[in-house]
C-alpha cells in the first residue's frame, strides 16, 4: 500500500531571500537533525545571469531502526538524492528527493517548495508532499513502513523549528536583510562560503537593523504581534488566508481554529478536503466538520470519506442546512421539552442541559410523533455547531464540541415505554451518523435504580469513543469532589441542582391528553416530514438505467440538475427527441428478476428507438464516481422532449488482453447485485431567469457548507453546459 503525505502551507514571516540563507545552513550536516549524517554536492549548475541555480546532493541518513534489521539489510546508512532548483528571479526553491538505497524494494519520493506568500511579498510559504511505496523488504514490510512513517513524521515536525533556529542565528549575527536578485547584480551562489559575508554588515560600523516581523525562536510570532489583541490576529489571519492559492490550508490557521494535529493528521485532513473540492465542487463542509469525521474513524481516510459522503447526501435530501431557518418548534415542545442551552463549561464548550427525568416522553411522542422530535433534536445539534464556532472566536482556541448535562431525577418505568425508547434509539442512530465527535462530555446526574435498564437498551447504539465521555453520578455524588464543580463554574450551576444560577430550561410535566393525536394523524405527520424533500431517489441496475423526461416548449430554456451518486459508478446522459417517449414504466430488471426496492427505476427510451434517428445526444456522457456530487445545466436549442438518463457504468476492459483489470474487478465486486443509487433534483428555468446556479445550491450558504468557486464548463454543438463536480 502506498502511504502519502501532504503538508499544510507553512508560513515564515520573513522574506524569501532570508529564509534561503537560513535553509543553506542546514548543509552539509545539521546538528539539529541527528539522523542527517552528511551530504555531498555531486553536481551544481548556475545560469549565466546567476538567477537560477541547480544543486544535486547525495545525503546520508542514519535511520533509527533495530540493529537486527540493519544487519539483515546489510547497510549502516540510507542514501538519498536531493535535487534543488533555486530561481532567484521568481523567488522559488523546488526540492525533489528520492532514495538511492534499496530503490528496487522501497520507493520514497518527496517534493518541497518554498515560494513568496501571495498576499505578503515579505513572507515565505513552504509546502511538502511525499509518498512511500514498500514493494518488498525481506519479510519486514510492515515494520519498515512503521519505522519510515515515524521517522518522517518526526522530521516534518522539526522542519519549521530548524529554519526558525537558523533565522534566529542570522539575526544574532546581525543579518536581517538579504537583497533580492536583479539582472544587474552578480549574486554568488548561496552555497558559497563567501556569499553571506558579502551581505553581513559590520557591527562596528552599521548597527543591527531591527526587522518589525522578526520572529521569536520558540513560536514564530513577532514580539510586537504578541502585544496585539487576539481579535486583530484573527482578522489578519483571515485576510491572509483569503488570498491563499487554491484555497489551501495554512498551518497557523489549523492550529488556531482546528487545534494541535500531528503532521500525519494534518495530511489526512488536507487530502480529504482536496478530494471533496474535486468531487463536490460548489460546496464542501467546513474544515472542523471534516475533521470530526476523520477523528470518528481514527483518521482512516477511506472510512471517514464513506461516512462523510453518506452524511452529505442525508443533509441534502432532508434540507438540514436550512433547518435553523425553517424549523419552528411546536408549542407543545416549547412547553414540555425539558432541554436548553445554558452558558458554557470550564473548557469553553457550549453547555446543554436536559432534564430527562422530568420529560414526558410518552406524551411528546403521542402529541407530535417521532419525526417532529427528531427534527427538534437535529435543530439542537445545528445550534450546537453554530455555538462552537462562536466560542472558538470568543475564547481564542478551537472548540469543536459541546458538553451535555442530563438530570435523571424523576426517571421511572414510564420512560421505558416501548415507542418512546424506539424513538430515542432512532434519534441516537441519526445523531451518531451525522454529528460525530460533537459531544465532548456527558454528565449524567442523579441516576436512579431504573437507569441501568435504560442504559442496557441504548448503550449498544452509542459509539465506543462516545461512551468513554460519559460520567455518571448517583444520588448527590455530583456535589462532592470530582463532581460538577470540576467541569462547570460554580456561578452557573443551575438552581435545581443546588446552584445559584437561574436556568430557563422548562420544568416539563405531563403533556395533557387533549393534545394527543390519533395513531393515523401521527403517522401521516411522520410521513409528511420524512418525505418533505425536493430530491428523489432512484436505483440503477446493469441493463436498467433510470430516465426522466422534461418537455421544453420554449427554446433557450435552461435545464438544471443536482444529483449525488450514493452507491456505485454511473454514466449521466442527456438526449433530445421530437416525439414524446412511451409512458413511464417500472422495469422488471429482466434477468435480475427483482423489482427495485428503496428507489424508482423508470425507463422511457423505447427499445426500438435508434440513436441518431429517433433521438439524439446533446451532451457528452459524464462518468460519475461513487460519492461525487454533480451540479450542472444545459441551455436547450430546440423545443421537444429532453431525457435525462443515469445508467450503470461498465468497467472498461484491458485493451491488450480484452480482460478486466484487477482493480476494476474489485470495484465491481463492491457493487452488490450490480446496483447503483442516485439522489437527484431537476429544475427548468427561463433563460432570462438563469444566473448560472440552481435554487437547490443555495444550501451552500448555510452554516455547515461553504462555497467553492471552482467549476468547469464546456460548450458543444451550439449548446452550453456548466458541470461542476
Amino acid at each position: 500500500m502506498v502511504q502519502k503525505y501532504q503538508s499544510p502551507v507553512r508560513v515564515y514571516k520573513h522574506p524569501f531571500e532570508l529564509v534561503m540563507a537560513a535553509y543553506e545552513r542546514r548543509f552539509p550536516t545539521c546538528h539539529l537533525i541527528p539522523m542527517f549524517v552528511a551530504s555531498d554536492i555531486v553536481n551544481e549548475e548556475t545560469s549565466e545571469d546567476g538567477s537560477t541555480q541547480k544543486i544535486e546532493r547525495r545525503c546520508a541518513l542514519d535511520v533509527d531502526a533495530p540493529r537486527l534489521l540493519k544487519r539483515i539489510a546489510g547497510v549502516d546508512y540510507v542514501y538519498f538524492i536531493q535535487k534543488n532548483t533555486l530561481n532567484r528571479k521568481e523567488r522559488t526553491l523546488h526540492i525533489e528527493s528520492h532514495n538511492e538505497t534499496f530503490s528496487n524494494r522501497v520507493v520514497v519520493h518527496e517534493t518541497c517548495c518554498y515560494s513568496v506568500h501571495p498576499e505578503n511579498e515579505d513572507w515565505t510559504c513552504f509546502e511538502q508532499t511525499a509518498s512511500l511505496d514498500i514493494k518488498s523488504f525481506f519479510g519486514f514490510e510492515s515494520t519498515v513502513e512503521k519505522i519510515a512513517m515515524k521517522q518522517y513524521a518526526s522530521s516534518i515536525k522539526k522542519g519549521k523549528e530548524i529554519i526558525e533556529f537558523y533565522l534566529k542565528e542570522l539575526d544574532d549575527e546581525g543579518v536581517t536583510h538579504v537583497p533580492r536578485w536583479s539582472p544587474s547584480s552578480h549574486s554568488l551562489p548561496l552555497s558559497s562560503p563567501t556569499s553571506l559575508s558579502a551581505i553581513q554588515p559590520d557591527p562596528a560600523v552599521i548597527p543591527a537593523v531591527s526587522v518589525p516581523l522578526a520572529t521569536d525562536a520558540k513560536d514564530g510570532t513577532s514580539q510586537d504581534a504578541k502585544q496585539d489583541s487576539s481579535m486583530l490576529q484573527t482578522d489578519s489571519l483571515v485576510e491572509i488566508l483569503a488570498g491563499t492559492p487554491e484555497d489551501k490550508l495554512d498551518a497557523d490557521y489549523i492550529k488556531r481554529y482546528l487545534g494541535d494535529l500531528t503532521p500525519l493528521q494534518e495530511s489526512c485532513l488536507i487530502r480529504l478536503r482536496k478530494w471533496l473540492q474535486e468531487t463536490h465542487k460548489g460546496k464542501i463542509p467546513k474544515d472542523e466538520h471534516i475533521l470530526r469525521f476523520l477523528r470518528a474513524r481514527d483518521f482512516n481516510i477511506d472510512k471517514a470519506r464513506e461516512i462523510l459522503c453518506q452524511s452529505l447526501t442525508w443533509r441534502k435530501q432532508h434540507q438540514v442546512d436550512y433547518l435553523l431557518e425553517t424549523w419552528s418548534s411546536p408549542q407543545v415542545l416549547q412547553d414540555y421539552y425539558t432541554g436548553g442551552w445554558h452558558h458554557h463549561d470550564r473548557d469553553g464548550r457550549p453547555l446543554y442541559i436536559l432534564r430527562l427525568g422530568q420529560m414526558d416522553t410518552k406524551g411528546l411522542v403521542r402529541a407530535l410523533g417521532e419525526e417532529s422530535l427528531l427534527r427538534h433534536v437535529l435543530s439542537i445539534n445545528e445550534e450546537g455547531l453554530r455555538r462552537c464556532e462562536e466560542n472558538t472566536k470568543v475564547f481564542g482556541r478551537p472548540i469543536s464540541c459541546w458538553t451535555c448535562l442530563v438530570d435523571l431525577e424523576g426517571l421511572n418505568m414510564r420512560h421505558l415505554w416501548r415507542p418512546g425508547v424506539k424513538a430515542l434509539l432512532r434519534i441516537i442512530e441519526v445523531v451518531e451518523a451525522n454529528y460525530p465527535e460533537t459531544l465532548g462530555r456527558l454528565l449524567i446526574l442523579r441516576a436512579p435504580r431504573v437507569f441501568p435498564v435504560l442504559w442496557t437498551l441504548v448503550s449498544p447504539f452509542i459509539d465506543e469513543n462516545t461512551r468513554k465521555k460519559f460520567l455518571i453520578y448517583a444520588g448527590n455524588d455530583y456535589q462532592g469532589p470530582g463532581g460538577l464543580v470540576d467541569y462547570i463554574d460554580k456561578e452557573i450551576i443551575p438552581d435545581f441542582l443546588g446552584g445559584e444560577c437561574m436556568c430557563e430550561v422548562p420544568e416539563g410535566g405531563l403533556v395533557p391528553k387533549s393534545m394527543y393525536r390519533t395513531a393515523e394523524e401521527v403517522e401521516n405527520e411522520d410521513i409528511r416530514l420524512w418525505t418533505e424533500t425536493i430530491y428523489q431517489s432512484a436505483s440503477i441496475f446493469k441493463g436498467a438505467p433510470h430516465e426522466i423526461v422534461i418537455e421544453i416548449i420554449d427554446a433557450s430554456s435552461v435545464i438544471t440538475w443536482d444529483f449525488d451518486v450514493c452507491k456505485g459508478d454511473i454514466v449521466f446522459n442527456i438526449y433530445h427527441s421530437k416525439r414524446a417517449p412511451q409512458a413511464p414504466r417500472k422495469d422488471t430488471l429482466g434477468a435480475h428478476g427483482i423489482t427495485s426496492p428503496g428507489g424508482n427505476n423508470v425507463q422511457l427510451i423505447d427499445k426500438s428507438w435508434t440513436l441518431g434517428q429517433d433521438y439524439s445526444m446533446v451532451e457528452s456522457p459524464l462518468t460519475c464516481k461513487e460519492g461525487e456530487s454533480v451540479q450542472g445545466s444545459h441551455i436547450t436549442r430546440w423545443p421537444g422532449f429532453y431525457i435525462l438518463q443515469w445508467k450503470f457504468h461498465n468497467m472498461p476492459a484491458c485493451s491488450a488482453t480484452n480482460l478486466p483489470r484487477v482493480d476494476d474487478v474489485l470495484a465491481t465486486l463492491q457493487v452488490s447485485s450490480h446496483k447503483c443509487k442516485v439522489m437527484y433534483y431537476t429544475e427548468v428555468l427561463g433563460s432570462e431567469d438563469f444566473r448560472g446556479s440552481m435554487t437547490s445550491l443555495e444550501s451552500s450558504h448555510s452554516g455547515f457548507s461553504q462555497l467553492s468557486a471552482a467549476t468547469t464548463s464546456s460548450n458543444q454543438s451550439q449548446s452550453s453546459s456548466m458541470i461542476s463536480r
